[in-house]
């Protein structure tokens, strides 16, 4: 599949290039302390020209009988969603100075999220090929939010889907699966 780097785009982000757009899909949340609930998720990667890209994503709590967009071209905007579960923004920026230790083909990245939950996750990781490595690097919390002690994620673009993974070690748990979504860009 042919790709375009999107006009303006800073050439540091070159390598995150892939992501810029609109996505929707489905997936689940689970853990020890969470019962497995499906999600849709709507996630929308832009720029304004900077170093860097914005990053806006919410989840919510799949209506009942609701069809989300997975295999689909986007979900519509009369389809019903459910509660919204979780929401974050961020930036993502490739870091000027490459580590010697960086595998060749890949690029150091780095993710610093926000939620309205109480934290702010900064996350760092590598770059290539198409998928995205990361690890917590700092997460801070406000004094009643839920303890996060770590977190990883994994983003990959198959097939033209942009799939990924949440992993997070809370609540007296450690290091675990807690979310995942198949995403489709879409057209809106």
């Amino acid at each position: 599949m042919a790709f375009a780097i999107p006009a303006g785009l800073a050439p540091e982000v070159y390598p995150l290039a892939w992501l810029v757009g609109r996505w929707e899909g489905d997936g689940v949340v689970s853990y020890p302390t969470i019962p497995e609930a499906r999600v849709h998720q709507e996630v929308v990667v832009d720029h304004d020209g900077g170093p860097y890209l914005r990053w806006s994503a919410t989840l919510w709590l799949a209506a009942e009988g609701a069809e989300g967009a997975e295999g689909a071209e986007g979900a519509q905007d009369d389809e019903p969603r459910g509660q919204v579960w979780s929401t974050e923004s961020g930036y993502w920026r490739i870091p000027p100075l490459r580590p010697a230790d960086t595998p060749d083909g890949k690029e150091p990245v780095e993710l610093l999220l926000i939620d309205p939950a109480g934290h702010l996750t900064l996350y760092a990781g590598i770059v290539g090929n198409g998928r995205i490595d990361l690890a917590s690097d700092l997460i801070a919390r406000t004094p009643d939010a839920a303890e996060v002690n770590a977190a990883t994620r994994l983003y990959g673009l198959v097939d033209g889907a942009l799939l990924w993974a949440w992993d997070i070690a809370a609540f007296g748990e450690p290091l675990q699966s807690y979310a995942s979504a198949r995403l489709v860009r879409s057209p809106r």
